[in-house]
């Protein structure tokens, strides 16, 4: 339990003066929420979607929300962003909950969990006519290594048809809001490794970055909102700063926002006051409304 255990020891590092982040015990202990379906996208038991789906016939815009855990099958990875899928289905918005294969499973890591995600993202075309989903409205949110995952998802269109990651026509993400996400692999791989241990390396080689990397894949056309806890010390907020400024660079859109007294999990607690006060405003706004 690598990733916990780091997690913990950092916590426990924190000056007393500081307010306390939500604990790996409230964040694993949250209630969780059954899905209006689940949808298999391929044959191993990790190639599901859960929709979460709200009142109305729709069309509805659809969130696609990938889960974080260090990329580690060990964790539970639906189970915990259920709460927030459901959440947001109660707020008007189709929830996309999607599972990949982990490191544990077989087919994890590169390409596997690469294609996962992506067979996962454009199997929402199929599946909009019969559950009144807006596939032309469509914004990806992840947390932690989700957020990783979300980034890449939203720009996976810059793959080069050499690339074993390579989808034809890939459905387009309007915009992506990442919690606690790591979009620099190149700069920031390092940071994120401290707390997951070498499990990123397993998931995304160094040699890979050119096709892994979201911040190798920029100009996308896709605006970022990257959000990290003010204790956050698995991505701190100072990584998606620096991300969010090569975005930027690049000639895309992209904000950081520091959420403060919050750690790494609040950004995925329906309880907590950095979901109800930043993450919400934050999809709202990826969509054009209005907080």
């Amino acid at each position: 339990m690598r990733w916990l255990a780091s997690i913990l020891l950092a916590l426990g590092a924190m000056p007393a003066e500081a307010a306390a982040p939500a604990t790996v015990a409230a964040y694993m202990g949250q209630p969780q929420a059954a899905p209006s379906a689940r949808i298999a996208y391929g044959p191993a038991p990790a190639q599901v979607v859960e929709l979460f789906l709200p009142p109305g016939k729709g069309p509805h815009p659809v969130v696609v929300l990938i889960h974080g855990g260090c990329f580690l099958a060990e964790y539970q990875g639906l189970p915990q962003t259920s709460g927030i899928a459901a959440d947001l289905a109660a707020r008007g918005y189709a929830v996309w909950n999607v599972e990949y294969r982990r490191l544990g499973e077989a087919g994890a890591g590169y390409p596997g969990t690469f294609l996962d995600v992506a067979d996962a993202v454009d199997r929402i075309r199929a599946e909009a006519p019969r559950y009144g989903l807006d596939a032309k409205r469509v914004i990806a949110v992840g947390h932690s290594a989700g957020g990783h995952l979300a980034l890449w998802a939203a720009s996976r269109g810059k793959l080069p048809r050499s690339s074993p990651l390579w989808r034809a026509d890939p459905l387009p993400i309007r915009a992506v809001v990442s919690l606690g996400g790591i979009g620099d692999l190149q700069a920031h791989a390092d940071i994120f490794s401290g707390a997951c241990g070498p499990t990123l390396a397993q998931v995304a080689p160094p040699e890979t970055y050119a096709e892994t990397s979201p911040a190798a894949l920029l100009p996308a056309g896709v605006p970022v909102t990257m959000i990290h806890g003010e204790f956050d010390h698995v991505m701190p907020p100072g990584t998606g700063r620096s991300y969010a400024a090569t975005v930027r660079a690049a000639g895309d859109r992209a904000d950081a926002i520091e959420v403060g007294s919050a750690g790494h999990f609040e950004p995925v607690m329906p309880g907590a006051d950095a979901w109800r006060t930043v993450v919400l405003p934050a999809i709202a706004r990826a969509f054009g409304k209005r907080p």
